[in-house]
């Protein structure tokens, strides 16, 4: 007897609808399908304020929008964001900056673990401290620290840059610490004092630039 299997879905072009396959090959029609040919949503223009604190993923995939929090965030602020800019006042938790591609995440307190894990592109800026592996497995982008970061800090990087003004516990495999040229220092004081970061000259001077190490 033969066994009756999950019903494949096919989509055929020239009728836009769907088929069902049965075990037996008969194909019916599933009528009142309604396809979606609007376009995409532009959030270039949208602006969001939160008085308060935000969970989980506040801000992923953030295409042109900006999000202001006037409190803390969760785990992964600004997951794979591409285009915009993401503000917290607070704190956030591991992972902020996850993985993204483009725009920039600011957290004015400090952060957990993995902070700018993945980075492809953007900036992330955090102006406390920031806990082990940051900078995880970075391909991209410019990362940030005021503050001092903990254990393994650039764990596995291959690209991009990770800027330090406090100081760094221990380095993780593959990240060496470089000198900060003054294009650098000049470019830092551009982002820092665009979002109200007030440094002297000599604190811009003493960044430490962590980046791959190349044997």
């Amino acid at each position: 007897m033969a066994q009756r299997g999950r019903p494949k879905k096919i989509f055929t072009e020239e009728k836009n609808i769907f088929l069902t396959e049965e075990k037996n090959n008969f194909l019916t029609e599933e009528k009142n399908l309604q396809i979606d040919n609007s376009p995409r949503v532009n959030t270039e223009d949208v602006e969001i304020e939160i008085n308060g604190s935000a969970g989980y993923f506040v801000g992923t995939m953030v295409n042109g929008a900006k999000i202001h929090i006037n409190g803390n965030a969760g785990w992964f602020a600004g997951d794979n964001m591409t285009e915009g800019e993401l503000i917290i006042e607070g704190t956030a938790g591991d992972g902020a900056g996850q993985g993204i591609y483009g725009g920039t995440v600011i957290v004015k307190g400090s952060t957990g673990s993995r902070t700018g894990e993945i980075m492809k592109g953007g900036t992330v800026i955090i102006g406390g401290n920031s806990g082990y592996m940051t900078g995880l497995l970075m391909m991209g982008g410019r990362l940030i620290i005021l503050g001092d970061v903990t254990d393994d800090a650039g764990e596995s990087i291959m690209r991009g840059t990770i800027y330090v003004l406090g100081s760094v516990k221990s380095l993780g495999k593959n990240a060496a610490i470089a000198k900060t040229t003054p294009e650098e220092e000049k470019e830092l004081e551009e982002v820092l004092s665009r979002y109200g970061f007030q440094l002297s000259d000599e604190d811009y001077a003493n960044f430490k630039k962590i980046v791959k190490k190349y044997y």
